[in-house]
């Protein structure tokens, strides 16, 4: 399963990329269990996605919870949960 994964403003300044595609090997995740592999990833990721830090994150364009599933060829991004023009 590959899907494009987003990162806007402050994630995206401390991350240091826009956009990446990610190879997952099951089909079966849900938009948490993608912020959770990122995490795992340590450092920037570690700090940027951390479970306590207000983020959002939204699917196909529409905002989701964490409990979202993702599907092959999907979009996923995340972004805090202010973000100025």
């Amino acid at each position: 399963m590959k899907i494009q994964l987003k990162f806007f403003a402050s994630v995206r300044e401390k991350l240091g990329v826009a956009v990446e595609t990610l190879e997952l090997e099951d089909a079966d995740y849900s938009a948490d269990d993608i912020r959770q592999l990122l995490i795992a990833r340590g450092g920037v990721w570690a700090d940027a996605l951390a479970n306590g830090r207000a983020l959002r994150m939204a699917y196909m364009q529409v905002m989701v919870n964490g409990d979202a599933r993702v599907c092959d060829g999907g979009e996923l991004a995340f972004f805090p949960p202010v973000t100025g023009g």
